[in-house]
């Protein structure tokens, strides 16, 4: 295996293709629009930047890094010779179909079809393709060049050989995988966006601030930041978004997506993407300031 298609260039797309092209495969990375592709090898070449300033890799890896990547803006075109494709399109269970629909029609029978979903059921994408064994999740942490996790998922149909192959790909890329089976969430989001919710129905329940939230998870339970700075690193509308998977998948009010969040989303303000959520990311990310909304105790 050593061709691999990415389709979406943002900063999970980016980030697996990076990671891909380091470990010296060949990469398509796909995505409808120049501008955003543009974007996304900017992104990659000033994360290599990075990886180079630290002693991570030489100048020489980052400039092979970057002649591994190859960008299409047709996907038919970049799928067509590939082993193995990643989708890392937005989290959509109705574009990620069509997505996986063409994917069948374009690429060999052969070809391996993952799909970097944090939520939507593998079975379920697998369903529209004429080859269910060959389809699989493979969930990349973010920022995926540092975060060492693939949670693998495996859809009712996946078979023991892709399985194994995926598994293996994974440790090729110095990551290390974790086989998990195809229910709403899989493992890693059933578990932390629940937590997400709660914080986030403290702070609009007037408990305690968004600084004071992070502290205590921060300080008191030793992640690394608090739930309300992770939320707007994965995009509110993300969180929003798998929680109505678990919601859905589960029947369970439990899931059921703080209306904070539902009315933030609405407004636009979905977090580091957007320049505002639980915090202002207009300055960056270095000191962190609660947005105008929460910095005071007048919560709800």
């Amino acid at each position: 295996m050593k061709n691999i298609a990415v389709i979406g260039s943002g900063t999970m797309g980016n980030g697996i293709a990076h990671t891909f092209a380091l470990h010296g495969f060949n990469v398509n990375l796909i995505d409808i629009s120049e501008v955003s592709l543009q974007k996304g090898i900017a992104t990659i070449s000033k994360n290599l930047d990075r990886q180079v300033a630290k002693e991570v890799i030489t100048e020489e890896q980052k400039l092979a890094t970057l002649s591994n990547i190859k960008t299409f803006s047709i996907l038919e075109e970049g799928v067509k010779i590939v082993d193995l494709v990643v989708e890392a399109a937005t989290e959509n269970i109705d574009l990620k179909l069509s997505i996986f629909r063409d994917l069948d029609k374009f690429t060999s029978p052969e070809t391996l079809l993952a799909s970097n979903t944090s939520s939507i059921s593998i079975t379920k994408i697998a369903s529209v393709t004429t080859r269910p064994d060959k389809v699989i999740g493979m969930h990349f942490m973010n920022p995926v060049p540092l975060m060492k996790l693939v949670e693998i998922i495996r859809g009712y149909s996946t078979s023991d050989e892709v399985t194994k192959t995926i598994v293996d790909l994974s440790k090729q890329l110095q990551k290390v995988p974790v086989e998990v089976n195809d229910y709403p969430g899989f493992i890693a989001n059933r578990i932390l966006m629940p937590m997400i919710n709660e914080a986030i129905n403290s702070l609009y329940e007037g408990v305690a601030g968004v600084s004071e939230i992070d502290t205590v998870m921060k300080l008191g339970m030793a992640h690394p930041m608090g739930p309300l700075q992770l939320a707007d690193f994965i995009g509110l509308d993300v969180c929003l978004s798998i929680l109505r998977v678990l919601q859905d998948g589960f029947g369970n009010p439990k899931y059921a997506p703080c209306p904070l969040l539902v009315n933030m989303v609405t407004a636009g303000k979905l977090g580091v993407k957007s320049g505002e959520g639980f915090y202002s990311w207009t300055h960056g990310t270095k000191d962190l300031v609660v947005s105008d909304r929460f910095a005071t105790k007048q919560l709800v």
